[in-house]
């Protein structure tokens, strides 16, 4: 009895609150996104609505089950439960479903399991294991390279599934090594990855001229950074000689070196490994290509969506394009159109508004830890939420690819919502036991 009024009266309820919120306002969107005039009872079911209620409730259970755990129990399983989460996306590659050309589901009758959103529980678990352990330092090499062995392991077998979008959710990882020590050079060096992503991908459509030759774009781009780098390593030498180091000489020509087969191997990924689809998805966002009838229609119906909802949005049930489903996926991957759509501008930043408090929560909870384990699970946990949230708004209003991202607690979808809320119980689990563990 002692311990249940300790956990009730440690229990951040304030977080709690945000949840019960965000899953209740994430309901409603989907009882209007997928409204049936023939099925009007939100408990239906046969609908989408009526399945995501009994989400909601096995949802409930399971935070209240995690709460009867102990915390040291839950730190001594991150190895077990990492091995079982990868060893289920090793399964559904031979066994499981193929939905939307990704053979990423367990299928159970009218329901389905999705391994890689579990994967994000145990992944993050297993990285906060490893880095509480009393020998390992973020500024090791041995301790980088296992990192992101752990990390690595369960993104390659979820791209193979294939499934992107998640495996770029993983990328949020990277934030939280940062957080424990991690050099702002491999931020830096991400930023200009992304940079000559975008640069390769835009030049790849051109070409560049010089009289009556020409040359592809990226390759064009490819000797303009050996150029560059040649002329700087030579400058600095002929004329700053003095402070130019052996070892900033190896980093400047390693940069150029990484940034050639980088630029190499993107063009080999483009060209040989992403589908069709993707590759038009990734052109029509970078400008490249126009198919508004075709992979364009998705996002070009979502902005239309959300712009028609003004300020003040056209009122609950009341948006024409939601209602007459004009958008594809608007209960799960669009589900922010409905939003949009109907809670207007002024409803949309409210959304947005909670998710961000709600982020900054946990990094508050995170931070006021003693143990070294739950504030880098907690980091784990805002990070992913950061991810998902920045990607699916991104893809409704056309900032980011279409790649299948749900925004938690609001698409539908039993898996990402068992996910999510495993994922925060936990560590709200694990915080009321913060002024009593110190590992």
């Amino acid at each position: 009895m002692g311990r249940q009024s300790s956990i009730i009266k440690n229990l951040d309820w304030f977080t709690v609150g945000l949840f019960a919120l965000l899953l209740l306002m994430g309901w409603l969107n989907i009882y209007s996104a997928s409204y049936n005039v023939d099925h009007p009872s939100i408990f239906d079911n046969t609908q989408e609505y009526g399945k995501q209620f009994i989400w909601i409730i096995t949802a409930g259970v399971l935070a209240s089950v995690i709460m009867l755990f102990d915390g040291d129990f839950i730190r001594r399983s991150a190895p077990a439960i990492y091995g079982v989460t990868t060893f289920l996306l090793i399964l559904v590659l031979i066994f499981g479903k193929e939905v939307n050309g990704a053979k990423a589901w367990f299928g159970f009758g009218s329901f389905g399991i999705q391994p890689s959103e579990f994967a994000k529980l145990g992944t993050s678990l297993m990285l906060a294991y490893y880095l509480n352990q009393a020998n390992v330092r973020i500024e090791n090499f041995r301790t980088k390279a296992t990192s992101v062995g752990i990390l690595a392991l369960p993104a390659l077998l979820i791209l193979l599934q294939p499934d992107t979008g998640t495996v770029l959710v993983f990328t949020a990882y990277v934030l939280v090594l940062y957080r424990e020590g991690l050099s702002g050079n491999i931020l830096l060096l991400g930023l200009l990855a992304m940079t000559l992503s975008v640069l390769s991908l835009l030049l790849k459509a051109t070409d560049v001229e010089f009289g009556s030759f020409s040359m592809p774009g990226h390759y064009f781009l490819m000797i303009l950074i050996a150029v560059i780098t040649v002329a700087v390593f030579f400058g600095i030498r002929r004329f700053v000689r003095p402070r130019f180091r052996k070892r900033n000489q190896v980093l400047l020509v390693g940069t150029a070196l990484g940034s050639l087969l980088f630029i190499g191997t993107l063009d080999q990924i483009f060209e040989n490994v992403l589908e069709p689809h993707q590759k038009i998805r990734i052109n029509i966002l970078l400008g490249l290509e126009e198919d508004p009838q075709g992979a364009g229609y998705n996002v070009k119906q979502s902005k239309t969506a959300i712009g028609s909802g003004g300020l003040l949005g056209k009122g609950y049930l009341d948006g024409t394009l939601t209602k007459y489903k004009y958008v594809p996926m608007q209960s799960t991957d669009f589900i922010f159109c409905t939003i949009g759509e109907e809670w207007g501008f002024a409803g949309s930043t409210f959304v947005v508004l909670m998710f961000v408090i709600l982020m900054l929560r946990l990094i508050f909870i995170a931070e006021r830890q003693r143990s070294k384990f739950t504030r880098i699970y907690g980091y784990c946990v805002a990070c992913i939420l950061f991810m998902h949230l920045l990607i699916n708004v991104g893809m409704a209003i056309g900032l980011a690819p279409v790649i299948g991202i749900p925004l938690p607690f609001f698409s539908y979808g039993g898996s990402s919502l068992w996910g999510f809320t495993i994922l925060l119980f936990i560590l709200l689990k694990l915080d009321t036991e913060r002024l009593v563990i110190l590992r």
